[in-house]
């Protein structure tokens, strides 16, 4: 290498200067999130608007972006180049000077002065820069196509055409109105998802997440298939707390997926089981993902409506994908994980208390009616005591590492807060130009010719726009765009949100982009294709079970308790029966024939029984063939054996 281009390579801030300072940022983030969940501010007598605290948050978030994140995705960060030191420099002097004018700045959006709208176009064009580093071109691109038809929305042509906006109020618009990037997205990142990511990131450095691990191991690694029942169980727990599929597979997947190729399961299946796990751990109650909490905000109603509603749905999403998993068990000959590594019951018992934090959560939820962050807050200092006074198998957790675990999360959670700030643009968009009401309007025209049509093209529109997004993306474009529609032509709110959200999610499992099964195909090994398809199949019940409670709110915990009870109980037959017909193997191998009789039976068990008038009767037909299959499949079976 000649000397000129050394020095070129080897110019900028070393490691040993630009990680400190990406450390405090990171751990600013978390403390200023923090103290505004906890209401710091208010106790000091301060009066701000929330739009100035978004700013600070999102300024130190995109600071971060640049001083950890290299230009290229692919490129390891060694030496931080003049460039980033300059964006990572004016993220914070265009955001501060937002925050320290702010009170003046937004009564003047409309008017468009320089000193309004060139902070503006900063602040945007650096967080769509900084969003880029963290997730890739995806979800740049299709902000940015809608930052086109704000500007030039008058030039389309039909019932699409919008009011054009010009780029001076368009950026004061986006970077000051509590409708663009400061809006809601941004207040539920900046409170609520913080506060659970260092809950988690807590629950992580102390040993949670080990003791999940092993409790999945003692619980589960006795049964047949035993190392995907842990990778299902574990990937469920860790899941709901790690706000993203692709993350919850690399940090489960590692352990697990190893564990199931050992048991026997070919690569591809392997990498399935745990994509599907991993991905419905953020529909899984009580914590589930970011997504939860920004529609609680959306629809207006506290976050436990939305885990009452979602947790029949995600209870039959897990018990579809234990069922058909352990049906592949049996079909394949697998056994149970040996004895010698299943972890003593008495270590793992030393682990129970980090149960406590999770009953803290739950209890200043329902019980206390506290907000997500203050409940979140009160399990994460659980996990802090208890940990430092009992530890787990013999280990407790230093006092630095606790202390750690505050970076952690600024890390943590600068990709989810780049998103909310950017999905802010989508709904200022919707909002200042009208085309939220010019899509509703043409998407309740289809349903107003047929239901049916409407739910497949939203279903359609729901998976081709989360391909390549992560999930905090995928909902916010969805409940802006789609749900509205579904809402219009009379479905309940909380079933068209929930639907959008299933939709969007099945993205991560659904080819040709289906980056979670893709990111499980590549720790197991197997072709990405094939583990996508078999996701697909191992994750069946999250394309037919939100068809159901959009007709039949019944699974979503609405109704009489003898319906809502009736549902559940035909929903889980059903899913049984399909799940084995998918397996092909019950108490013995199927023949087609006998595959397609489990799977007819098993879809009229499914339709709950307020679905339509007479739905009761396919409910019954559906049950009664059902286990009248499965009870002669046991009986063949032991006849066999006997003959055997």
């Amino acid at each position: 290498m000649s000397n000129d281009l050394k020095g070129k390579a080897e110019s900028g801030l070393s490691p040993a200067v630009w990680r400190p300072i990406a450390n405090i940022l990171a751990t600013c983030i978390t403390l200023v999130a923090v103290g505004w969940a906890l209401g710091v501010p208010r106790m000091l007598g301060i009066s701000y608007y929330p739009q100035q605290i978004l700013a600070v948050i999102l300024g130190l978030s995109m600071a971060v972006a640049f001083v950890s994140m290299p230009l290229r995705r692919s490129a390891l960060r060694d030496r931080l180049p003049w460039y980033d030191a300059v964006a990572a420099i004016a993220c914070l002097g265009a955001v501060g000077y937002i925050v320290l004018y702010y009170p003046q700045m937004v009564n003047l959006i409309f008017m468009g002065p320089m000193n309004i709208w060139l902070p503006g176009v900063i602040m945007t064009l650096l967080l769509l820069e900084a969003l880029r580093r963290a997730t890739g071109w995806a979800l740049v691109i299709i902000i940015s196509v809608f930052l086109l038809y704000a500007l030039f929305g008058n030039l389309v042509p039909g019932r699409m055409q919008g009011r054009a906006q010009s780029f001076e109020v368009l950026a004061g618009y986006m970077a000051l109105d509590s409708n663009g990037i400061l809006g809601i997205p941004m207040a539920v990142a900046g409170t609520v998802v913080v506060a659970f990511i260092l809950f988690g990131q807590l629950l992580n450095v102390s040993g949670g997440s080990n003791f999940f691990t092993d409790a999945a191991l003692l619980v589960m690694g006795r049964f047949r298939g035993g190392a995907m029942k842990i990778a299902v169980l574990a990937s469920a727990l860790f899941g709901s707390v790690s706000g993203s599929a692709v993350a919850n597979v690399v940090g489960t997947g590692v352990v697990t997926i190893p564990l199931i190729k050992r048991d026997g399961y070919p690569s591809h299946k392997a990498g399935a089981i745990e994509a599907v796990a991993s991905t419905g751990g953020q529909l899984m109650p009580p914590v589930m993902g970011a997504a939860a909490f920004l529609m609680a905000e959306f629809l207006g109603v506290p976050y436990t409506n939305i885990v009452l509603a979602a947790l029949a749905p995600s209870l039959l999403y897990y018990v579809a994908l234990f069922i058909q998993a352990d049906l592949e068990a049996a079909k394949l000959g697998i056994s149970s994980v040996p004895k010698s590594r299943i972890p003593p019951r008495s270590e793992v018992l030393t682990g129970l208390h980090f149960l406590f934090a999770f009953v803290v959560l739950m209890y200043a939820l329902f019980s206390l009616n506290w907000q997500p962050e203050r409940a979140a807050m009160a399990a994460a200092a659980s996990v802090i005591v208890t940990s430092l006074v009992l530890g787990y198998r013999k280990a407790r957790p230093g006092l630095d590492t606790i202390i750690g675990a505050v970076p952690k999360t600024g890390f943590s959670v600068v990709e989810i807060l780049l998103i909310s700030g950017a999905s802010g643009i989508v709904i200022g968009v919707l909002n200042v130009t009208g085309l939220s009401f010019n899509l509703t309007y043409a998407l309740v025209q289809i349903g107003a010719g047929s239901m049916i049509a409407l739910l497949a093209l939203s279903a359609l529109v729901c998976i081709v726009l989360g391909m390549g997004l992560p999930t905090l993306g995928v909902y916010v474009l969805l409940a802006a765009l789609v749900a509205p529609a579904l809402i219009q032509t009379g479905i309940e709110p909380i079933a068209a949100h929930l639907y959008v959200l299933y939709f969007g999610m099945m993205s991560m499992i659904t080819p040709p982009i289906a980056m979670a099964a893709f990111a499980a195909a590549s720790i197991a090994r197997a072709a990405p294709m094939a583990t996508g398809f078999a996701a697909m199949r191992f994750g069946w019940s999250a394309y037919v079970i939100p068809v159901l409670f959009v007709f039949s709110p019944s699974l979503l915990m609405i109704g009489a308790p003898l319906q809502i009870g009736l549902a559940l109980f035909t929903a889980v037959i059903g899913v049984w029966l399909v799940s084995a017909a998918l397996a092909g193997f019950m108490a013995e191998r199927m023949t087609p024939f006998v595959r397609v009789l489990f799977g007819s039976f098993g879809m009229l068990a499914l339709l709950p029984a307020g679905m339509f008038d007479g739905a009761w009767i396919s409910d019954l037909v559906g049950v009664a063939g059902g286990l009248a299959l499965i009870v002669t499949s046991f009986l063949r079976a032991a006849r066999k054996s006997e003959e055997a």
